[in-house]
């Protein structure tokens, strides 16, 4: 029987989530004992099994053992890798940026969930959190961790998205971030912030699937540029991963560039095309830090300037094609639905 491309990569995620219910079962299991301490239910047979599918899962990129902690990218920035899954089985990470400005104080970019000990490290980098100057949310869908952090760091001044501000009504926000200049411009020249042209920022629709554009953040002392969906960078995608075009050390933009990422004018790709092309003038980074899936320590400015020239045709050709489109009008501000949440 002859499979499409595409019905062998859905039987082969199929294999995978059978086998990833088998790994849940024996993990459940295994934390039972743990618990309880009595092996009541997990078999002796069950536990190699269990090693060996963790091992594979891992592999095979989903379910990717992450364990949060501080790295540092450069002098005074640490970003810290994180899980996030999708349909509880596909890891395909997320991240915090803490960076150390002048005064001493540190700015927290993003949030992730906390662990006993990366509390423990960001405590002794902070002085318990009182050096925290503000905690800044730069992707409209990168809200889930925002709620714990607060609970454990409620002092600090709170920033975010339109959207953060719009859907997480227990936290006390401070301002939020937009194309207002002022706002973007709080802590210049440290660190630089942006928000990319041709795209929508404020009330990115579909909700579901248009995780396309983040607030760009430069610091400079680290040449380091934090970025969350907009760019993406593989840094050791799994086999799964790779399936879907990611190989190891390959930069791209979300998918979401291709269809409904960019607003559907003729003026938006090359709107966008060009304000990349004034930041990569404008800053000079060497390491880039994005939330799916790693870290591209050294070489980031030459990576990202070779994927913007080898996007120039598509460029041309997605604004040739909307301009025979006839461009929908925006939708409401979508209901809240913690699935249609990235990080």
């Amino acid at each position: 029987m002859h499979l499409t491309r595409n019905a062998k990569v859905y039987t082969l995620i199929s294999i995978f989530i059978v086998i990833a219910s088998v790994y849940l079962n024996l993990h459940q299991k295994a934390a039972s004992f743990f618990v309880t301490g009595k092996d009541t239910s997990t078999k002796i047979h069950e536990k190699p099994m269990l090693s060996f599918f963790g091992s594979l899962f891992a592999k095979f990129g989903i379910m990717a053992n992450q364990s949060p902690q501080l790295r540092q990218i450069g002098p005074g920035f640490w970003n810290v890798r994180a899980s996030f899954k999708l349909f509880k089985i596909i890891d395909i990470g997320t991240h915090m940026s803490i960076i150390q400005l002048r005064n001493g104080n540190f700015l927290v970019i993003d949030t992730v969930e906390m662990n006993d000990q990366l509390k423990k490290e960001l405590d002794e980098l902070t002085s318990n959190g009182t050096k925290i100057e503000a905690v800044v949310g730069v992707h409209p869908f990168h809200t889930l961790a925002f709620p714990g952090f607060y609970k454990l760091y409620p002092n600090a001044k709170y920033f975010g998205t339109p959207r953060h501000l719009r859907n997480l009504k227990d936290i006390k926000w401070t301002g939020q971030l937009d194309d207002d200049k002022e706002s973007l411009s709080k802590w210049e020249p440290e660190v630089e912030l942006r928000i990319p042209a041709g795209a929508e920022y404020v009330n990115p629709q579909p909700e579901k699937t248009n995780h396309f554009v983040s607030v760009f953040v430069y610091h400079p002392d680290s040449k380091t540029l934090h970025v969350d969906d907009t760019l993406m960078y593989a840094e050791n995608p799994g086999i799964l991963f790779r399936l879907f075009g990611f190989k190891a050390g390959t930069t791209m933009f979300h998918p979401s560039i291709k269809d409904h990422g960019l607003y559907p004018t003729a003026e938006a790709p090359l709107q966008f095309r060009d304000w990349m092309k004034r930041l990569q003038e404008d800053w000079n980074y060497e390491n880039l830090c994005t939330a799916h899936i790693g870290v591209k320590a050294g070489g980031a400015h030459a990576v990202v300037e070779e994927l913007l020239k080898n996007s120039e045709k598509f460029f041309e050709d997605l604004s040739e094609r909307n301009k025979k489109k006839t461009p929908p009008t925006v939708g409401k501000q979508g209901e809240w639905i913690s699935g249609n949440e990235c990080g």
